[in-house]
């Protein structure tokens, strides 16, 4: 009978979504959930309603409520519908594609805001200043896996108590056990939100053996069972996946767990395992989607995996904090972690030529544009490479030509058919490669990518300049991005990069005045933001 009633509820949940009425679908959906909580397909179309159409329901207007929605639609599945069907590839699945597309992408106007504010939520769980670990150190997430996962191991610790029992004396809020880990890790980010003895009590308590283990325990433990992370597979993850040091290739970087891509192969990988364990099992569609799904946000990292988070000046008046932008650029590093998971796609699936064919489409295609990139950031080497690739896997004519007639044969059809992501890579990758040709004196040669990066820029907005919702930023702003990742990657030596600020110190006074410029433009921008979302 209560299959029966399960069936005409999918119906009519079904029906409702096919009308526009997703409100109605939604209420719909939580009554078969409760009914019939082993009914995975209903979890999927329960988070894909919340995530998707309620959230495009509301208007771009209001960011902060559509990512109520889309977060709504990926934790019903992390929390609820994953617990009560651990072995449902689809769910996890599904769970990283809101991760991959939803958040990562920018189909909805709304993207930039997702990411800024998921940066922000996760952010503070992925290092530990007391204990002097950083976010891009793999010893902070051994760290956590050397740390206790339950309350009662880390407050019966002798050496700990005390800072527990003092937090609970300046205020009541530390006052039960329950809540007592998010208050904490609220009081490190927003002190203001307490009262000024708990405040004190960190003070009196900073530097001590008591507060570093606390802090890595209070992180490991909101990722543990509030974001359903475990530490010990984000260190496998980036073991595998994680972006390779340019000097040594076998050596691999934390992942930046504050990318949705990151999260998208998480999950995907989680679901990969339960089918590994699934005895007597067929390769279906969900698994060549979810391999499919890894490969795919190895891509986007690579294009856009570098996040820059700015900050804006406080709020004159109130002393607020200012408004925060987000800007993902490329992260060349992820190459090297791309080719060989899709290698091992590739041997995995090597005797399903349908299958195979897909995949190897997908992979020419990204060989053909991380040579590009490479090339254009000046690392031709690295470009050369890729290239004996294609030459050697690939008997086509195009690839018969020497590599500067190639590159210059890509870069025609790229412009031809620029998107909003090529345009992004092509232009960081030029004006990179121009700072480094610029610290190394080749004036002409950077003032080509210079102009050619201007090209770029005006053949995308001759194309879709009235599309605000994948608008790129202005040139200098571009610039000013550029010039700091170049300050920032292992990519170029180190007297490279010092090269490039003596020069510009002494002979281009005018390009140093102009990034201030461009960075005291973003900080009024900021704060004019933050005025009209005051009013």
């Amino acid at each position: 009978f209560r299959g029966l009633i399960v069936d005409i509820l999918w119906m009519r949940a079904d029906k409702l979504k096919e009308e526009g009425q997703f409100f109605d679908a939604l209420q719909v959906a939580k009554w078969i959930t409760t009914l019939q909580p082993r009914f995975a397909a209903v979890w999927e179309f329960h988070a894909w309603n919340m995530a998707y159409n309620i959230s495009v329901a509301i208007p771009a207007t209001q960011p902060e409520q559509r990512w109520r929605w889309v977060k709504n639609g990926y934790e019903l599945l992390r929390d609820e519908g994953i617990p009560l069907n651990p072995k449902s590839i689809a769910l996890y699945r599904e769970l990283g594609r809101i991760f991959q597309h939803k958040m990562g992408g920018v189909s909805d106007d709304a993207h930039e805001y997702y990411k800024l504010q998921f940066a922000e939520e996760i952010g503070p769980l992925l290092a530990s200043a007391d204990n002097g670990l950083e976010r891009n150190d793999n010893r902070y997430l051994e760290a956590l896996i050397a740390t206790p996962n339950e309350w009662s191991a880390i407050s019966g610790d002798p050496n700990v108590a005390p800072l527990i029992q003092a937090l609970r004396a300046a205020d009541d809020k530390f006052a039960g056990d329950a809540g007592f880990v998010k208050n904490y890790l609220s009081l490190r980010q927003n002190p203001q939100r307490f009262k000024p003895e708990a405040g004190a009590v960190i003070e009196a308590y900073r530097g001590t053996p008591a507060l570093k283990r606390f802090d890595l325990f209070a992180k490991n433990y909101q990722l543990r069972y509030e974001w359903k992370m475990d530490p010990a597979m984000m260190v496998r993850i980036g073991d595998k996946y994680g972006p390779t040091d340019f000097a040594d290739p076998n050596r691999h970087y934390p992942m930046d767990w504050r990318h949705p891509d990151s999260h998208a192969i998480y999950w995907a990988v989680k679901a990969l395992d339960v089918a590994i364990l699934q005895k007597d099992r067929e390769m279906t569609s969900h698994e060549v989607n979810t391999d499919r799904m890894v490969l795919h946000s190895l891509q986007n990292l690579f294009r856009y995996g570098q996040i820059l988070i700015t900050q804006g000046p406080p709020d004159p008046n109130t002393g607020a904090p200012g408004s925060k932008d987000i800007f993902l650029g490329p992260d060349l590093r992820f190459f090297n972690s791309y080719n060989s998971a899709y290698l091992a796609v590739e041997a995995k699936y090597g005797t399903d030529r349908g299958r195979s064919e897909a995949y190897d489409n997908g992979y020419r295609n990204m060989l053909k544009n991380a040579l590009l990139s490479f090339y254009q950031s000046g690392l031709r080497n690295e470009a050369l490479a890729i290239y004996k690739k294609l030459q050697s896997r690939y008997a086509f004519d195009e690839f018969k030509v020497p590599l500067e007639q190639y590159v210059r044969f890509r870069l025609k059809e790229e412009l031809e058919s620029i998107g909003f992501e090529d345009a992004k890579e092509q232009i960081m990758m030029l004006l990179i490669n121009g700072y480094r040709l610029y610290a190394l004196h080749e004036d002409d040669a950077a003032a080509g990518n210079e102009r050619f990066a201007q090209e770029v820029w005006d053949a995308y907005f001759k194309e879709f300049g009235d599309t605000t919702r994948i608008d790129l930023p202005p040139m200098p702003v571009l610039r000013y991005y550029a010039i700091g990742q170049f300050l920032n990657s292992d990519a170029y030596p180190l007297y490279i990069r010092e090269a490039l600020l003596e020069r510009i110190r002494i002979e281009r006074p005018e390009l140093l005045k102009q990034l201030e410029q461009t960075a005291g433009q973003l900080r009024q921008e900021m704060e004019q933001r933050q005025k009209t979302q005051t009013q």
